[in-house]
């Protein structure tokens, strides 16, 4: 990084300030990030910490890659929206090649995750109605116990997180719940009247967990077998996360429906998109659905980088050989504070000993040994670096974990 620019306050009187005027809806890690730079960020004093969280997975390839930041300079230069009341020669490039990349057919662009998720479940309704065959406003949709899809009023209604719930009622009817990781639930629940089968292929919020081997595969056949769709919420898993360009490649499972964000928009700017097959993305028409900033030129060419550097699989395999190294350095912490963890590619669930701390007592912990993680719920924290970081800082992160732990036994 070149010479830092020191800012004209400080981190305590920059926190304050945020407490006094903004809405209370997060509990940041007291620290105020000014720079960064590949796996690295700088707070407003100069401090350098190692980004063990990468945005939950947006900066997937690092702070400000540079043919991210190029792509989107050059686009800055030439046009950045246009709305989709025209189209822009940046947008049919970014699908064909996201489409390609993900082996689906069709692209709907839109922004953040959650709303790749509610356009997740209107064209599921859809498709239901116009080819399925469900009755008028009765169609039903079935999820997974402690899940995560966003924080929408319709998405907080099928939560089983009562943080997410409470005082956000009335909530959106028309969905089953079912445990993850459990055919014979989710087999029960499915009817005539469901229109599809909406899972994380790994739970990411809920702290990395990773369903049983066949599980997946089996909710394909499921869905097939019932005249249903299978929509993989990938927001979190894919793109090179897991060592795959999506998670459910680990099973071989292609869904109808594939719901993208976060790394997508390369840590730049928000870009998601629901791809999936064309019988399915093309009950569409005109009017019914859309989005003034969804499929705009800058974010289709940041989008298109993006899709060229998982093109090469050389992130996918970054993430398999490091997330080796990651669950080998684990695996010597268990019985040593850790009491179990979860992991797949670059992304790990770790449960510390609740006798050492809540997951916030180790963040704060390891903030002070210049590493950033977030705990998730309990005494859990999540790992899940940008796949840019080298086998010598993603060991130096495991050496701060096993200090603080060290330090609080």
């Amino acid at each position: 990084m070149t010479a830092p620019v020191r800012a004209a306050r400080g981190s305590a009187d920059l926190i304050a300030a945020e407490d006094a005027v903004l809405a209370h809806n997060y509990h940041p890690l007291p620290v105020v990030v000014s720079r960064a730079e590949g796996v690295w960020v700088e707070d407003v004093e100069g401090r350098r910490y190692l980004d063990m969280l990468a945005g939950y997975s947006a900066l997937n390839f690092g702070h400000r890659h540079p043919a991210l930041i190029d792509a989107a300079h050059r686009q800055l230069d030439r046009l950045t929206l246009t709305s989709r009341a025209f189209h822009n020669d940046r947008l049919a490039e970014f699908a064909e090649r996201l489409a390609a990349l993900t082996g689906q057919d069709m692209v709907l662009p839109m922004n953040t995750g959650a709303e790749a998720v509610e356009s997740g479940i209107k064209v599921a309704r859809k498709w239901a109605y116009e080819v399925k065959g469900v009755p008028a406003d009765r169609a039903t949709i079935v999820v997974a116990a402690d899940n995560f899809h966003g924080r929408t009023t319709t998405i907080v209604s099928f939560s089983t997180d009562e943080t997410a719930r409470s005082g956000f009622g009335p909530f959106t009817p028309g969905f089953r719940i079912v445990p993850y990781n459990d055919l014979a639930a989710l087999e029960e629940a499915v009817d005539d009247t469901t229109a599809a089968v909406l899972l994380e292929p790994i739970q990411g919020e809920a702290g990395v967990n990773i369903p049983d081997d066949g599980y997946l595969a089996g909710v394909r056949e499921l869905t097939r077998r019932k005249g249903c769709l299978f929509v993989a919420d990938e927001i979190q898993s894919g793109l090179g996360r897991t060592g795959r360009t999506l998670a459910v490649e680990h099973e071989g499972v292609v869904p109808d429906v594939v719901l993208l964000g976060k790394a997508l928009g390369g840590g730049i700017v928000p870009v998601s998109a629901v791809v999936g097959r064309r019988e399915v993305l093309g009950v569409l028409r005109p009017g019914e659905h859309g989005s003034t900033f969804g499929g705009n030129p800058l974010a289709a060419a940041v989008g298109t980088e993006v899709v060229g550097l998982l093109e090469t699989g050389e992130f996918q395999q970054r993430a398999a050989d490091l997330g080796a190294v990651l669950r080998e350095g684990l695996t010597e912490l268990v019985g040593r504070g850790v009491v179990g963890f979860r992991s797949r590619g670059l992304w790990a669930g770790v449960d510390i000993d609740p006798a050492l701390g809540t997951g916030r007592d180790v963040g704060e912990r390891l903030l002070r040994e210049g590493v950033l993680v977030k705990d998730t719920h309990g005494s859990t924290i999540r790992l899940a670096p940008p796949l840019v970081i080298t086998e010598e800082e993603l060991r130096s992160a495991l050496e701060a974990l096993e200090k603080v732990l060290a330090q609080a036994a």
